[in-house]
């Protein structure tokens, strides 16, 4: 009796399995099982059978690859056929991005399209308007060329535009002239603007006179002054005309003009007297030129 108790302390006592220091231990029992149960000639257990691939992949990724599956899903991953596990947000982001870039290109394709209808209509708009221009240019000249056949004078119509120029500042300026010329919007000196004749602006115009002068531009002079130094107001704010797209109301903002080549004769005198202020009809444009 004391022989069986000592032969059976004497015999190695089985050592628990340490899955994270030695994973190979745990392993083998699993390997060994899975093998015995491929070699078997059951008809039930060959469906059992693991192909050497799949006892590779299953050593390699541990022994904890047994619940990767279920893990992935409670994390809200997705794995993809033949390819790595995908978070689901990476998916739906992708989703969203493509979704984005279509309805971008749509836009893009609609306002080009766009762009394309409002430049034949501008080209259409502006050669109607240069042909109306030429035509009353040959009904003038056609005109004056009969009044000189007859002995007679051809007086030309009234010009419906005006171009201000403030050639003055704002010493001892009264409060009403001061306020005249915050209407028509010449806050600084050479600062010029574009008018309609009518009988308030004329009004205006000559309550101001000592501090400006003004004309009758031709097309020449408009070309050149918008070209050249053309601002327009888009909210509240001084932007160059570039593009054709610009609209809004009140729409040109005031020339900034430099002070004319060769200077000013007298601006204290009208026109008429050799100064420079109050009406100078069509010398204006000579004096556009010296400024622009």
């Amino acid at each position: 009796m004391g022989r069986l108790i000592s032969a059976r302390s004497s015999k190695p006592q089985h050592q628990p399995l340490d899955p994270i220091n030695n994973p190979c231990e745990t392993l083998m029992p699993c390997r060994l099982h899975l093998l015995n149960l491929s070699s078997s000639s059951d008809p039930a257990t060959s469906k059992l059978r693991f192909t050497d691939s799949a006892s590779k992949r299953l050593s390699a990724e541990g022994p904890w690859s047994l619940g990767s599956k279920s893990k992935h899903r409670e994390m809200g991953e997705v794995e993809m056929e033949g390819g790595p596990v995908v978070p689901e947000s990476v998916l739906k982001k992708q989703k969203r991005n493509e979704g984005w870039a279509l309805a971008k290109k749509q836009v893009l394709l609609a306002a080009k399209k766009k762009n394309a209808e409002n430049r034949k209509l501008i080209f259409n708009r502006a050669k109607l308007y240069a042909k109306e221009y030429d035509e009353q240019q040959k009904e003038l000249i056609q005109l004056k060329r009969e009044a000189r056949l007859k002995g007679g004078f051809y007086v030309s119509p009234e010009a419906k535009l005006l171009f201000i120029v403030r050639i003055r500042g704002i010493n001892a300026i009264d409060p009403k002239t001061k306020k005249i010329l915050q209407l028509l919007r010449l806050r600084q000196i050479f600062n010029g603007v574009f008018l309609k004749v009518n009988k308030a602006t004329m009004n205006m115009l000559h309550r101001v006179e000592p501090y400006v002068t003004y004309g009758y531009p031709n097309l020449k002079s408009v070309k050149e002054l918008i070209y050249k130094r053309g601002f327009g107001k888009l909210n509240k704010q001084r932007t160059a005309l570039t593009d054709n797209s610009i609209e809004a109301n009140n729409f040109l903002w005031p020339f900034k003009l430099k002070a004319p080549l060769g200077g000013l004769k007298k601006k204290r005198n009208h026109y008429v007297e050799g100064g420079d202020a109050g009406n100078r009809e069509d010398y204006i444009n000579e004096l556009i030129r010296r400024m622009n």
